[in-house]
C-alpha cells in the first residue's frame, strides 16, 4: 500500500511540475527557453527506484505529457523512457551522493532527450536540419538551466530520492532472513 501511495505522489508531482513548466517558468525564461523539469523528474526516478521504474514512469509520464501538450504521441515517451533507463544504469555504476555526478547526468540526459526528440520530430514532420545552430543554442541554454535548478534543488532531491529508494528497493539484508 505504501508503494501505491508513493506512485500516486509521483504522478501528482508530475502534474505539479507540468503546472510549473507551463505557467510559472513562462515568466522566467532565458532567451525564451524554459528548463525541462520532466527530464530531471524521470532521471531521479531512475536513479533512486531503478531501471524498471525509470522506464515505466518515463514512458507513462511521457505519454501523459504528449497528450497534454498535443505534440506527436510517443516521441516524449520514448525519450523519457531512455532517460529513466540511463538513470537506472547510473544508479548501479556511480554514486548518487556526488553533486557533480548528478549535475553531469542531468546535462547528458538533457542533451540526449532534446537531441532525440529533435531527430524524431524532424523525421516525422520533415524538419530541415539547417536550423541546427538555433537548436544548439536552445539546447545549451536549457542544459545550463537544468543544471542550475539541480544545484538549487539537490538537497531536496537527495532526501526525497533516498526516501523513495528505501521504500522501493529491498536492500535490507536482515529483513530478507527474518
Amino acid at each position: 500500500m505504501k508503494k501505491a501511495g508513493l506512485i500516486m505522489l509521483i504522478v501528482l508531482l508530475f502534474f505539479v511540475i507540468y503546472f510549473l513548466q507551463s505557467n510559472f517558468f513562462n515568466w522566467f525564461t532565458i532567451y525564451g527557453v524554459k528548463p525541462n523539469l520532466f527530464v530531471i523528474l524521470v532521471l531521479i526516478i531512475g536513479l533512486f527506484m531503478g531501471r524498471q521504474y525509470g522506464l515505466c514512469f518515463g514512458i507513462g509520464l511521457g505519454l501523459i505529457m504528449d497528450f497534454l501538450i498535443g505534440r506527436n504521441i510517443g516521441v516524449s515517451s520514448v525519450m523519457l523512457g531512455i532517460v529513466g533507463l540511463i538513470g537506472g544504469y547510473i544508479d548501479k555504476n556511480f554514486s548518487k551522493d556526488s553533486r557533480i555526478t548528478v549535475m553531469t547526468v542531468v546535462a547528458l540526459t538533457t542533451i540526449i532527450f532534446e537531441l532525440g526528440q529533435y531527430i524524431m520530430q524532424s523525421a516525422i514532420l520533415s524538419y530541415e536540419l539547417s536550423e541546427i545552430n538555433i537548436f544548439a543554442k536552445i539546447l545549451l541554454i536549457e542544459m545550463i538551466y537544468n543544471i542550475v535548478l539541480t544545484i538549487i534543488l539537490y538537497p531536496l532531491i537527495k532526501k526525497w530520492g533516498y526516501f523513495i529508494e528505501g521504500n522501493f528497493k529491498e536492500n535490507n539484508i536482515l529483513t530478507k532472513y527474518f
